[in-house]
Parts: structure tokens; C-alpha cells; sequence
């Protein structure tokens, strides 16, 4: 990409981000009526800092405020409930990617098997079809009640959840390789092991990257949700303990800081995407 329109992008991008804050910094300001309308909701909510809040809804600053406090000390511990976004945020990273590495340890090989063989991947298929549209939160009861643990259910939940676009791409793929290439590898008697490794593998690397991309991303939108319902610890608890504690700032910044990760994994990801495609 050109200098030029990268620098273009970078002066967009900042202007569009100004004029959200703009639009975000102009709805908080309340009238008189609505603003005391607001201060009895929070009150009647039981909200202790009601009577000094301006707005039901933060303004930009108030939202920066308290980011920069939970960047200024994001580990600290007071107490069960009480904990730093950066403690809530390690636990909640830790089970997605737990999750997602035993979903990829399940799925790769499994997809290899089903994309070098057409009989299994008429076989799996109908299974396939049916298990991956169902909501991964729906297996949450299932898991809390089998495991009976609240934290595997959740890495249990990102497991289901990763598994599908994994297994699909990895399998489709493999499936896709050039007929030429394997040709090449019969008639040179490459053995079956070295030809998974040697040819099959680089070939089918950047769709099985992408089904990891995928997974990944679906992985950090389930956690969130999982750890709402299992509680404990986690981002997830995090934002549904403030909410309860009627805290919109700590929500506006652990949305932000989700999203933030969210990008960075998925940018991590799409690298190593890059890294294994080979240009045409």
C-alpha cells in the first residue's frame, strides 16, 4: 500500500474517531429535567454515587478516567469480588486459549483425516451439519451439569466453539490440494507420512490458518457471555458484576478492552496466516 494512502486512512480514521466522540460527548449532555430523572433511576437502583452523577450515561472523559485508573493498577486484589480488570482479563485469555488448543489438537487431525478421504468426509458431514449451528452456550447447562465445575464448563463451551471452523477449513483445505502435486509425490513414491508433511500440509496451511483466525474470534465473543452466567472470574463477570454494581463507565472500558484483544488476537492470527501463504 502507497504512503500516501496509508497517511489518508491514519487522518480518516482520526477524524471519524473525533466525530464519534463528539456525537458520544453532545447525548450525555442532559437537561435539567432529564438529568434529575436519571439521578432518581440510579437512586431508586440503589446506585451510591447517584447523587453526584451528571448523566445516566457517561460522558468520554468519565470513560477515560476509568480506564486510566484500571491501566494505572490492573492486578491489584481486595477481596473475592474485587479484583483488576487485568486479573479478570489474564483468566479470561487464559480459558479461550486453553479451549482453543485443545480444539485445534482435536480438529486439525481430524480434519486432515476427513479432507484425504472422501468416504469420511460423506460420513462426518451430516454430524458436522447438525452440531455446528447450535449456540455454544446452549451445551453450558449440559457441561455444568457433567463437570460440574464452573471454569472447565467454560473452556468445555470454547472448545465446542472453536472446533467447527477449524475442522471445516482444515478439512476443505486438505481436500483442495492440487491434484498435480499429489501426482508429483506418487509417481516420486513419497511416503504417505512425508507427503502429509511435506506437501499436503504447506498446501492447505493458509485455510487452515484462516479456520483458526475464525475460530479465534468466535472463541473471544463466547467467553464473554460464558463467564456472564458461570460467574467467578473472568471479563465477562466483570462487566455483569458492574452492571450489578451500576458502574456504565467500568462497562464502556471492558467493551473497549474486549475489543482491543479481540483485534490483537485475531491480528496475531492473520500474521501467521501471512507468514505460511506462498505467492502465486
Amino acid at each position: 500500500m502507497p504512503r500516501s494512502t496509508r497517511l489518508a486512512s491514519a487522518v480518516l480514521s482520526i477524524l471519524m474517531f473525533a466525530f464519534f466522540l463528539a456525537i458520544w460527548q453532545g447525548a450525555t449532555q442532559t437537561s435539567g429535567s432529564s438529568q434529575a430523572a436519571d439521578t432518581e433511576y440510579a437512586k431508586m437502583l440503589g446506585s451510591a454515587a447517584a447523587a453526584g452523577q451528571k448523566s445516566a450515561m457517561p460522558s468520554p472523559a468519565d470513560v477515560g478516567a476509568k480506564l486510566w485508573g484500571h491501566i494505572k493498577d490492573p492486578f491489584y486484589i481486595r477481596g473475592t469480588n474485587d479484583q483488576g480488570i487485568g486479573i479478570q482479563i489474564a483468566y479470561s485469555i487464559g480459558r479461550v486459549l486453553l479451549g482453543f488448543g485443545l480444539a485445534a489438537l482435536v480438529a486439525i487431525p481430524l480434519g486432515f483425516l476427513i479432507g484425504m478421504s472422501p468416504l469420511l468426509y460423506r460420513a462426518f458431514d451430516p454430524f458436522i451439519q447438525v452440531l455446528k449451528p447450535i449456540s455454544p452456550l446452549a451445551w453450558m447447562p449440559l457441561a455444568l451439569y457433567t463437570i460440574k465445575d464452573s471454569a472447565t464448563s467454560s473452556i468445555f463451551v470454547i472448545f465446542i466453539c472453536s472446533l467447527w471452523p477449524m475442522l471445516i477449513n482444515t478439512a476443505f483445505g486438505v481436500s483442495a490440494v492440487r491434484k498435480e502435486w499429489l501426482n508429483v509425490a506418487r509417481t516420486l513414491e513419497v511416503s504417505a507420512l512425508r507427503k502429509a508433511f511435506l506437501v499436503i500440509l504447506p498446501a492447505a496451511a493458509p485455510t487452515i490458518m484462516t479456520g483458526m483466525r475464525i475460530s479465534i474470534g468466535i472463541a473471544w465473543l463466547v467467553i464473554v457471555a460464558a463467564e456472564m452466567l458461570v460467574g467467578g472470574t473472568g471479563i465477562g463477570y466483570f462487566v455483569w458484576n458492574e452492571w450489578n454494581n451500576l458502574s456504565i463507565s467500568n462497562i464502556l472500558c471492558a467493551i473497549l478492552l474486549i475489543g482491543l484483544i479481540g483485534m490483537l488476537l485475531d491480528q496475531v492470527l492473520a500474521r501467521l496466516a501471512r507468514a505460511v501463504t506462498y505467492p502465486e
